[in-house]
């Protein structure tokens, strides 16, 4: 029996038994191993506590045999390939962000000068760009510490993914969707990356569970990022989406103050060659000057 390294919280272990479920529908009989990371138990800002600290330690685990399945949020991981692991994506949840508000309201609704919670350079960016009047404040925590800044009222608002959402079973949660060409979601968020040694037993059986689609088009995003040479912090987001055997991939790149966004999109069927031409076109626009500051 295979053992699936996750993270402890709801929402880690909601996935990784996603994955545990859809092995055993193949064949490949598997359960969950936690794996406590730092980010378990620091609860400073990802900024400040290093990017990639939710992931280092499953493939720490994963490299020294303490599991056999690693399963990670593929957002969440360095851009830089690990000649160690093979890696799948599976069937992709919806990449869209959320709001969470107090009494059901939308973004457009929230009062003047409403705390709106998220820590994500990204978001921040975006946020200011559409109501430049609101009370940003940093967020940690899983979904449900998360959202309960707004139950409690500390928060009016907080913004999240909506797959993390869907798959914790909160999605009725959300006041608000947003639409991707309004609200820029993180490049490959609502994937998962699914890692086994290269060459094992494990890694023959996470192929079977391989979506070349979604895999594809967060390769494409993802591609994006690593061109820019930003990290999974920086303001810089992306969204795709196929038309019959096309990839048309949407990148952005924000600044913090929200006064500048640039947003452009090229389509084709290498996810690679998008990536980087999306990119190109971004330093074109002027996204080096934006990333710097």
């Amino acid at each position: 029996m295979f053992r699936i390294g996750t993270r402890g919280s709801l929402l880690a272990t909601t996935q990784s038994g996603h994955v545990r479920d859809w092995l055993a529908q193949r064949g490949y009989p598997a359960q969950l191993h936690i794996v406590t990371t730092a980010g378990d138990v620091n609860m400073a800002p990802v900024e400040r506590i290093g990017v990639g600290v939710f992931t280092q330690r499953l493939r720490d685990a994963l490299a020294a045999g303490e599991c056999d399945i690693a399963v990670h949020s593929f957002k969440d991981l360095p851009t830089a390939a690990d000649a160690r692991f093979e890696l799948v994506v599976p069937t992709r949840a919806d990449s869209r962000d959320a709001l969470i508000a107090r009494d059901g309201l939308t973004l457009d609704q929230l009062p003047e000068g409403a705390r709106v919670g998220t820590s994500a350079p990204r978001r921040i960016s975006q946020l200011k760009g559409l109501r430049p009047d609101l009370d940003i404040r940093p967020l940690r925590g899983n979904i449900d510490t998360r959202m309960g800044y707004v139950t409690a009222g500390e928060l009016d608002a907080v913004v999240l993914a909506y797959a993390g959402l869907v798959r914790a079973g909160y999605a009725q949660r959300a006041t608000e969707v947003f639409a991707p060409e309004v609200f820029f979601p993180a490049p490959a968020q609502g994937a998962l990356a699914i890692e086994a040694a290269v060459g094992s037993e494990a890694a023959r059986a996470i192929a079977t569970v391989r979506d070349e689609r979604a895999e594809t088009a967060a390769l494409a995003e993802r591609q994006l990022l690593a061109t820019l040479e930003a990290g999974c912090t920086a303001p810089v987001a992306a969204w795709s989406a196929w038309e019959g055997q096309q990839l048309t991939l949407h990148g952005g790149v924000f600044a913090l103050d929200g006064s500048r966004a640039l947003r452009v999109s090229a389509t084709g069927d290498n996810p690679r060659e998008l990536g980087r031409e999306v990119a190109q076109q971004l330093f074109a626009e002027g996204a080096g000057e934006i990333l710097r500051t």
